[in-house]
């Protein structure tokens, strides 16, 4: 797999210009949701209108990851992530200057195309970049940033609004990423590996692209739209999702018959490691991310704190998941499987933790959940960037970019199915209990832990088969 391959000796400046724009782009899932009342107050937005804001960054963002991973692949990774960064520097500017709301909603869709760009490049550029346990701790560096960004958005968003005043304060949520942007793009354009010169290179599956790509959609619209009522959702789509989903698969099997070059290489998930870790992480993703949607709503809606309050009541978790990423990083090359499935665990502790302080409904809650919250990110750390470096293990450098694509487009659709559900669920507990806060987190909680339970499954299963290997190999 290319270990023979000269090691680049600027590969840890490379990496850190990567991390900064990892860290931007999956900012920007979390850092809007504490400023959604400012914009409902001054743009006159609806409530379908601040959905939309959200989650339109979210479809976007999954809708293009496939096809920009395999842009990068063969077109050149460099190319790919300074495009990508400029126009996400560029619609995150614009994102501030926006009048109304519906040109915000417009902007973000542009803003989640060009994170879900990026995405894959970055990941492409650490395989291509690392070997052996330098990749583990590359990728235990990323892991920390994914579960930083996610977990510290709603703090940061919180610190924005309480410097930029009572009025048009929500704009610096966007503004904030220009300088950013700008000092990544100059550093992206020293310090990252110019593109090898390649003869293979293919045009780019343009129906393979197409298909997958109304399939993404049609999966992750109604799931998005359920967030305002799940009754309102065109759920008729996923039959639609079906349909795309085969024809996808008929039309990439023909484009390997006939010039070798499909858009994904069905061969990938035929390897256990990948596709076994594709799940675990579509699954987790599904809870990970719906614990600070659901305990966002939960201390600003129940306990009345300020967005500032509530993303330092969150910030425990983040903590406890960028240090474990880190070590986890470490860790992977010797521990294996068995470090992102004892992470799982913890999590769950942490969990069933939190869930049951808040049954108590204790009046200075945050400071009752930090510990709980302290544990599960801890627990987090330890799956997110081990299940990365795992779940890549075995996949050529070469197929980088598309393999990580086709991952994170599991990790997005794990998101929206997970948030879906489980706000559908807060929601629904919170009418039919007369406005209990306490009972609506408890129940969403349990949901969560589902999730979290069902990647521990995976992880197991992946984990005995793994035994099992070298057993039958002695037998053997």
């Amino acid at each position: 797999m290319g270990g023979s391959q000269p090691v680049d000796p600027g590969r840890w400046r490379a990496l850190a210009v990567c991390l900064v724009a990892g860290f931007m782009a999956l900012l920007d899932v979390s850092i809007v949701n504490v400023a959604l009342p400012s914009l409902q107050r001054e743009l006159d937005a609806s409530s379908a209108e601040l959905s939309w804001v959200i989650s339109g960054y979210a479809l976007t963002f999954g809708l293009v990851l496939v096809a920009s991973g395999r842009l990068g692949d063969d077109h050149g990774r460099k190319k790919m992530f300074i495009l990508s960064l400029g126009l996400f520097t560029l619609t995150s500017l614009v994102a501030g200057f926006a009048p109304n709301a519906i040109s915000l909603v417009i902007i973000r869709l542009f803003q989640g195309a060009t994170a879900g760009m990026l995405s894959p490049q970055i990941t492409g550029f650490i395989q291509q970049l690392f070997r052996g346990p330098e990749r583990g701790r590359a990728f235990g560096m990323f892991g920390a940033v994914v579960s930083i960004a996610t977990a510290i958005g709603p703090l940061l968003g919180g610190l924005l609004l309480e410097a930029g005043g009572p009025i048009g304060s929500w704009r610096y949520v966007f503004w904030v990423n220009v300088p950013i942007g700008l000092a990544a793009l100059a550093l992206a354009l020293r310090l990252l590996p110019r593109d090898a010169p390649s003869t293979a290179r293919q045009p780019l599956d343009v129906v393979g692209s197409a298909l997958l790509g109304g399939a993404v959609v049609a999966l992750m619209l109604p799931l998005v739209l359920a967030e305002q009522g799940p009754s309102s959702a065109p759920w008729w789509l996923l039959g639609v999702c079906v349909v795309l989903l085969g024809g996808f698969v008929v039309w990439e099997r023909r484009c390997l018959r006939a010039h070798g070059q499909p858009l994904v290489d069905f061969g990938m998930l035929r390897i256990r490691s990948y596709s076994l870790g594709s799940l675990l992480i579509l699954l987790y993703f599904a809870g990970f991310t719906s614990i600070f949607f659901v305990l966002t709503l939960y201390y600003q809606q129940g306990h009345d704190y300020s967005p500032l309050a509530a993303g330092l009541a969150l910030t425990p978790f983040a903590v406890g998941s960028g240090v474990a990423s880190v070590v986890g990083g470490r860790l992977v090359e010797r521990h294996g499987r068995a470090l992102a499935v004892g992470g799982l665990g913890v999590v769950l502790v942490g969990l069933i933790a939190t869930e049951v302080v808040l049954r108590f409904d204790p009046a200075h809650v945050g400071w009752f959940t930090a510990l709980p919250l302290l544990v599960a990110g801890v627990g987090s750390g330890l799956v997110i960037a081990p299940n990365q470096t795992l779940t890549l293990n075995e996949i050529p450098p070469a197929k980088g970019g598309t393999a990580a694509g086709v991952m994170q487009t599991g990790q997005r659709i794990g998101t929206a199915v997970g948030i879906s559900v489980v706000a559908a669920i807060f929601f629904g507990r919170l009418r039919a209990g007369g406005g209990d806060y306490g009972a609506a987190i408890s129940t969403s909680l349990i949901v969560v832990m589902v999730f979290v339970a069902c990647a521990l499954v995976v992880g197991l299963l992946d984990l005995r088969l793994r035994r099992r290997r070298p057993q039958a190999a002695t037998a053997a």
